[in-house]
């Protein structure tokens, strides 16, 4: 059994995805980051760098003490080793998936989150901040339209796996980061066909509810956009 510490957000929604495709037993342990549970000692322990989702896995390969893993990237490679699904074992395979993860790892995510943040959440709203990352956003969807091209069917070629799952979720951001998939007709293809699954439906609905009710009052904007005192001394 696995216990699946997150949140319902992209990167929550990677790990839930993944965990229904490989069709792993797990419990949900919501971590409201809205109320700032991300900060706690309990929560830090398993995840240092205070962000969701984060796992424990409670029959690792081997047996053994129960395995604790964070950051996304890593979960995935990870849940796809212990089961020997969604990423190649031959290392030509693994060494073209890899690329793309780490791609969104280091870039997708990260930009599309700074478009959100200056486009939709932040006080001040700075034009040059919006016009930087929404030009970085659009040249970062060329890659992937361009890629998707290339590969025909997914991601990495022909076989749909972790880097799709990664891939993904960020993707889902577009109408309310103001974006259009006609642009992009390559990720328009794949996304309705990776939306389409019963396995990515069924990993987007974990803890859907949650997110419904959190709103967004003072509370929760210090606790997703500042820095509680806890996260710099979790020991205190």
């Amino acid at each position: 059994m696995i216990d699946l510490y997150s949140w319902p957000t992209p990167n929550g929604w990677k790990i839930s995805i993944a965990l229904e495709e490989l069709g792993l037993p797990y419990t949900l342990k919501p971590v409201n980051i809205g109320r700032g549970e991300q900060f706690t000692p309990d929560f830090l322990a398993i995840s240092p760098n205070n962000r969701i989702p984060a796992l424990v896995d409670h029959d690792p390969p081997g047996g053994g003490a129960p395995f604790a893993s964070f950051e996304t990237g890593a979960m995935l490679v990870y849940l796809a080793e212990k089961t020997g699904r969604l990423l190649p074992t031959d290392w030509r395979g693994r060494h073209t998936v890899l690329p793309w993860l780490m791609w969104q790892m280091g870039g997708l995510g990260p930009m599309l989150g700074q478009h959100g943040h200056f486009r939709l959440y932040a006080p001040e709203k700075i034009p040059y901040a919006i016009d930087r990352y929404e030009r970085e956003t659009r040249r970062l969807y060329g890659v992937l339209d361009g890629q998707l091209g290339r590969t025909g069917a997914y991601v990495a070629g022909d076989d749909y796996g972790i880097a799709d799952i990664a891939i993904f979720p960020w993707t889902m951001t577009h109408k309310a980061q103001g974006l259009t998939l006609d642009d992009w007709p390559h990720i328009q293809r794949w996304y309705a066909t990776v939306r389409a699954r019963e396995a990515v439906q069924r990993g987007l609905a974990v803890g859907k509810d949650l997110r419904k009710a959190a709103g967004m009052d003072a509370e929760t904007r210090k606790n997703l956009f500042g820095t509680p005192p806890a996260a710099t001394q979790p020991g205190e």
